[in-house]
């Protein structure tokens, strides 16, 4: 595993997402595949989602079984699952609307791989998850408060995620050149 690959990989998601799916181009021509075939990533992201789940546990004194069971929730439901059905309707939606009909002109693996589509999710969920799972932690006094300001901001941070996520995974399915129809 290229953990060092993987590393540069999620801080340029933050920093300039846009060199991480030029990189992706590059492994296609190299590799013949649009999918990441090395898992360090989800390795990376698995464990930042576990040390995510014991400074949360801390912050609501949970119990290490809690802390555990947090832990997975995170990784299993709101990583790997949620991935699994975005994934999934990326690469239904994707192959369906998004794909040019094929031509002689056009290139013959014009078809969005699932696995790429799980790797869009991936890219689009680490910035979602510094907004929500760390950014989050580190305000929760201020939004834990009962007044609109606290709940404007928390909700603010609700939507700069989900504004990340969206991009990221635009810029996904934008990174795969053949991804829109004429």
């Amino acid at each position: 595993m290229d953990f060092e690959q993987a590393i540069w990989q999620l801080g340029y998601l933050c920093l300039a997402p846009r060199r991480v799916y030029r990189n992706v181009y590059f492994h296609k021509q190299t590799k013949n595949t649009w999918a990441r075939d090395d898992p360090a990533i989800l390795v990376l992201i698995a464990a930042c989602l576990f040390v995510s789940a014991i400074a949360w546990s801390f912050a609501y004194s949970y119990t290490a079984r809690q802390a555990l069971k947090l832990a997975l929730f995170m990784i299993v439901r709101d990583y790997l699952l949620t991935g699994l059905v975005v994934a999934t309707v990326l690469w239904f939606v994707s192959n369906r609307l998004l794909i040019a009909p094929p031509s002689h002109s056009s290139p013959a693996d014009s078809v969005v791989e699932w696995a790429y589509a799980f790797d869009v999710h991936t890219n689009a969920f680490f910035p979602f998850f510094l907004t929500l799972y760390i950014a989050q932690l580190f305000v929760l006094p201020v939004v834990l408060k009962d007044n609109w300001v606290c709940l404007f901001l928390g909700n603010t941070l609700y939507l700069a995620g989900l504004a990340q996520y969206t991009y990221g995974v635009y810029l996904g399915l934008n990174g795969k050149l053949f991804s829109s129809r004429p």
